[in-house]
């Protein structure tokens, strides 16, 4: 049998490493093109994005072109309805409170839950933003806050909106052993809360000409339920969220009906000691 020499064996084995490196090379430049084309033209969603979620897409607010000419005219039509600025809601929690009281009256804030609304007030004033109006809930804690708030923010018209108070939207998925409402309540404030997304969470008007920055001052299970609406998780999700009392969510609505959660329960303005929930 005949022995390869020295410098064949070194050959062989250069031939080896290359073949190798140029096998990894073609087999990430493979990979590289089907993860490409997944996210182009092979790819479906598990759940597709609805556009016309607030019934607000332009091309729903016209009558459909029957072609030819009357394309221009409905191309002209969409344009005239299609929102120009973008809505920016600003969700508070409210601040700690007293947890023992019986009525509403009695579920004031409590010392720090005044620190909270003040340090979230100083904190709203120094993102400097030209805010559009204060709605509040009636219930007393989320009332309290937001007068606190207003400290800091002089000169803010104000609103009080009832939809906005407190309490069991959905039945949560995973239910939560230590929490059971009756279901009349969900049943009750479940159709209350979701009244209060469509009146607050939709695009701009056609007539604003500019971005609008609305704070609503109401509760965590109020707001968890509307960040899931917005961004159209399921909305039994929504006690899988945590918010802190203080806490500030911020949610965009573009001109073309994208919804972009900018930031959720946001207590970095609060030193740790003062942060509960």
């Amino acid at each position: 049998m005949n022995t390869l020499t020295k410098f064949q064996k070194i050959v062989l084995a250069g031939l080896g490493v290359c073949g190798g490196a140029l096998t990894l090379y073609y087999g990430f430049r493979n990979d590289r093109k089907q993860a490409y084309a997944s996210w182009t033209t092979n790819y479906t969603p598990t759940h597709e994005w609805d556009s016309n979620w607030d019934r607000r897409d332009p091309a729903s607010l016209v009558k459909p072109s029957k072609g030819g000419s009357d394309d221009n005219r409905y191309n002209e039509a969409v344009s005239k309805v299609k929102p120009k600025a973008v809505r920016h809601l600003l969700l508070i929690r409210h601040g700690q409170y007293n947890m023992s009281g019986k009525s509403d009256e009695e579920r004031v804030l409590t010392d720090l839950g005044r620190k909270q609304a003040k340090l979230t007030g100083q904190r709203l004033q120094e993102l400097g933003l030209p805010y559009t109006r204060v709605v509040r809930s009636t219930m007393t804690r989320a009332n309290e806050t937001a007068q606190i708030i207003l400290t800091s923010l002089p000169n803010i018209p104000v609103t009080d909106c009832c939809l906005l108070e407190e309490g069991a939207p959905i039945p949560p998925e995973p239910p939560v052993g230590s929490w059971k409402p009756e279901p009349y309540q969900f049943y009750q404030d479940g159709a209350r809360i979701e009244a209060a997304f469509r009146k607050y969470f939709h695009r701009a008007e056609k007539s604003q000409e500019t971005d609008s920055y609305d704070i609503l001052v109401c509760h965590a299970n109020v707001i968890r339920y509307f960040v899931c609406r917005a961004l159209q998780f399921p909305a039994e999700a929504w006690l899988r969220l945590g918010l802190h009392h203080g806490s500030i969510t911020w949610i965009s609505v573009t001109p073309s009906g994208r919804v972009i959660l900018r930031a959720l329960g946001d207590t970095g303005h609060m030193p740790p000691d003062t942060i509960t929930q």
